[in-house]
């Protein structure tokens, strides 16, 4: 993983950095850093890269080919192309570019790939500057456009500014791939777009979120010949049922485990959480092996290389049991849970006496017994109950508000921008402290403190846009039944990019840790897209077992328990996020503490 940043400007004008940019992108990378100047007919452009070291030998970043071509590769190639354990992947990719010399054989080695990437790429034949992300959006890339300077910035990160005035960061859309013609590079800067087709989501066809996406200055068009990247996912199964089967009088209204067992008897159910297991099994070994061995690090069996943000529920529990078959006997696995401090209710003072030998500032445990602390300790007893050879390390996370409140303003409303609602406050803040991963873990019955090494996160975002795992979901389905849901879950993978994963890698990333998405591994969502809507999903059952059907089916299959059948919890309301700040704000709601600087 890295942070990378480009500048490019018409003239050659002396570049300053912004300093909180400069910090947060040498947090991204704290391996190698260092900086590319080039100069063209009518522009400069700055490369600016800082590495975290992932796999095969370190390669260091901006990379130069002896044409003069310049790569920056924030991502991992997971399949497609073929990358030995020995080989790093910004290599091997920059090796790729170097030899394409048209604009259909560059989308030609994008589209092989599998895994997460932003990339920029200065290919110095026809002075052309390449950037773009994944089809999912899974890493960050930044862009903003100078009116009164005429300069083009890119960034993994960016910092908010206290001048209204400045030019504004936007998230590039991971809606294709952006060329720009340097050789005209001025005033008016135009700027082509090789857009991914027959996906869930195409370009022009939603002319508002392009245009709000795109920085003032600029214009986004069509590529001349009208190339475009082919979809690295199946289309999404959008066939619906003849009839309705009511199912949930046969279940009882508070679900156990057995009724998951029914259900699996169903030869279809069972070999549609076979297969989702066989490929999702993969995704996840992809993700945990081929891992650097760090020369600073202690012994492989005191520390964890992977760590999993962790609630209990059934997608983090399936996680971990995956990661259990795929990850080294002796190495642990973190699991990382977050909690933010219940707030007390006021109460009239009561003058209280400190009991004898009992330190005065000593804080209950009790305060920190949010809901996804107590799924979370249950979870971990499944765990250990799967695998008992297994060090499974429970970081408790314990956040108090003097703590949010500080770290909101020197760091999080920073990583955060350019997102700025209640809902990206919350999820912002809580995964940040939880990727951090300070706090404690229990042994011998004493609470010890806790620094988790992990520089992987495994994350289980994409499982509830896919398998129906939010409320709206159900409400969707009860006014519009399997047609309507299945337009809602269309809608939720395509603005999955703009909504959640750029904020989550460069919260994340802030750690020098790699967050990773096996459910949004290409070959989980082309399975998961080549099934029926009510093979994933039957909301007609109650809650903990109709949502996220599918994956409670290979929860059980897996040995896993009363796990299987946790309703689903938002982030911001397991860990009590929520409900620390303003209780009456809309998630939507613009947030004003991630406007202060």
């Amino acid at each position: 993983m890295c942070g990378i940043f480009c500048h490019l400007s018409p003239s050659p004008a002396a570049f300053e950095w912004e300093q909180t940019t400069r910090e947060h992108l040498k947090r991204r990378g704290p391996d190698f850093s260092r900086d590319l100047r080039v100069r063209g007919p009518c522009h400069q452009c700055l490369f600016s890269a800082s590495v975290l070291h992932m796999r095969g030998l370190l390669t260091q970043q901006p990379v130069q080919d002896d044409a003069g071509n310049i790569f920056q590769w924030n991502g991992e190639i997971f399949g497609g192309l073929p990358v030995s354990p020995e080989e790093n992947d910004t290599s091997v990719f920059s090796q790729h570019l170097s030899s394409c010399s048209s604009p259909s054989e560059i989308l030609s080695v994008l589209t092989t790939i599998q895994g997460p990437w932003a990339f920029v790429y200065y290919q110095k034949a026809g002075h052309y500057l390449w950037f773009g992300r994944d089809f999912f959006g899974r890493r960050s890339l930044l862009w903003k456009f100078d009116v009164e300077f005429n300069t083009l910035t890119l960034s993994s990160v960016a910092s908010l500014t206290s001048e209204p005035d400045r030019a504004p960061w936007l998230e590039v859309p991971a809606l294709g791939v952006f060329r720009v013609d340097l050789k005209s590079f001025g005033t008016d800067v135009v700027i082509d777009v090789f857009p991914w087709a027959h996906g869930q989501k195409d370009l022009f066809s939603n002319r508002s979120e392009t245009l709000s996406s795109i920085p003032s200055g600029c214009t986004a068009v069509m590529n001349q010949p009208g190339l475009v990247l082919a979809s690295p996912v199946s289309p999404l199964n959008t066939a619906t049922p003849d009839t309705v089967e009511e199912t949930e009088a046969a279940l009882h209204s508070r679900p156990c485990p057995k009724d998951l067992e029914q259900l699996l008897l169903s030869k279809s159910q069972t070999d549609a959480a076979t297969r989702l297991i066989d490929v999702l099994s993969e995704a996840v070994r992809r993700r945990v092996q081929s891992l650097p061995l760090r020369a600073d690090s202690p012994p492989a069996w005191s520390r964890a290389n992977v760590a999993i943000l962790f609630s209990g529920g059934v997608d983090s529990m399936i996680l971990a049991a995956l990661a259990d078959r795929h990850i080294p006997a002796h190495e642990p696995i973190d699991l990382l849970n977050v909690a933010f401090k219940l707030q007390e209710p006021k109460r009239p003072a009561k003058k209280t006496r400190t009991p004898p030998n009992k330190p005065a500032d000593i804080k209950s445990s009790s305060s920190f017994d949010v809901p996804d602390r107590i799924t979370g300790r249950a979870g971990l007893k499944e765990l250990e109950d799967l695998n008992r050879d297994r060090r499974w390390n429970f970081v408790e996370i314990d956040v108090t508000q003097e703590e949010l409140q500080r770290m909101r303003r020197e760091r999080v409303c920073h990583l955060v921008h350019p997102l700025e609602t209640v809902l990206d406050d919350s999820i912002g803040c809580a995964v940040w402290f939880a990727a951090r991963g300070t706090g404690s873990v229990v042994e011998d019955g004493e609470k010890k403190p806790f620094s988790s090494s992990a520089k992987v996160v495994l994350t289980g975002i994409g499982a509830d846009e896919q398998l129906a795992g939010y409320s709206r979901h159900r409400v969707r389905f009860t006014t519009s039944g399997h047609e309507g849901l299945i337009q809602e879950l269309a809608m939720e993978l395509g603005r999955i990019a703009s909504r959640n994963l750029g904020r989550d890698d460069r919260v994340i990333g802030d750690h020098a840790k790699e967050a990773r998405f096996p459910y949004l591994d290409e070959d989980v969502v082309s399975y998961l897209n080549s099934l029926p809507v009510w093979e994933k999903a039957d909301l007609s059952l109650p809650r903990g077992v109709g949502e996220k059907l599918l994956l409670r089916l290979v929860a059980r299959q897996l040995g896993l328990g009363q796990s299987a059948l946790l309703p689903k919890r938002a982030m911001q309301f397991g860990s009590r996020i929520a409900k620390m700040e303003d209780r009456h704000e809309k998630a939507s709601d613009r947030c004003t503490r991630l406007l202060t600087v």
